[in-house]
């Protein structure tokens, strides 16, 4: 098992028995996925306080443990949409590559989307 697969069965087996311990076993696809996506908003407006971004107030010094803390808490919330979405680990990693490679394509003015020549 590789770390994708690894950290997709942990977050499965977690969001399966969160589901039965708060009886939302019944709860849609479309709910799930816009309960959880509001709570990776609301990890990313929390990762957004640890970095500083208010530039009208004096910065406080970056604490990296709580950042990184921050950013797990989105990987949680983004395996859980991923997996209600459908998505297999193999998926996951397929659909990233390409859209990677596009990325790179576009930078280097080779893609057929318009607006990277």
């Amino acid at each position: 098992m590789d770390k994708l697969d690894e950290i997709y069965c942990r977050q499965k087996q977690f969001d399966d028995e969160l589901a039965k311990k708060r009886g939302l076993e019944g709860v849609s696809k479309e709910e799930w996925l816009q309960k959880e996506t509001l709570a990776m908003i609301s990890e990313l407006a929390e990762l957004l306080d640890e970095v500083n971004f208010k530039w009208w107030k004096n910065p406080k010094v970056l604490d990296d443990a709580a950042i990184k803390e921050e950013l797990i808490d989105i990987l949680h919330f983004f395996m859980c949409i991923c997996i209600k979405a459908g998505m297999t680990p193999q998926e996951i990693r397929d659909i990233y590559v390409y859209k990677n490679e596009e990325n790179f394509r576009r930078q280097q003015g080779k893609s057929q989307k318009d607006g990277y020549s």
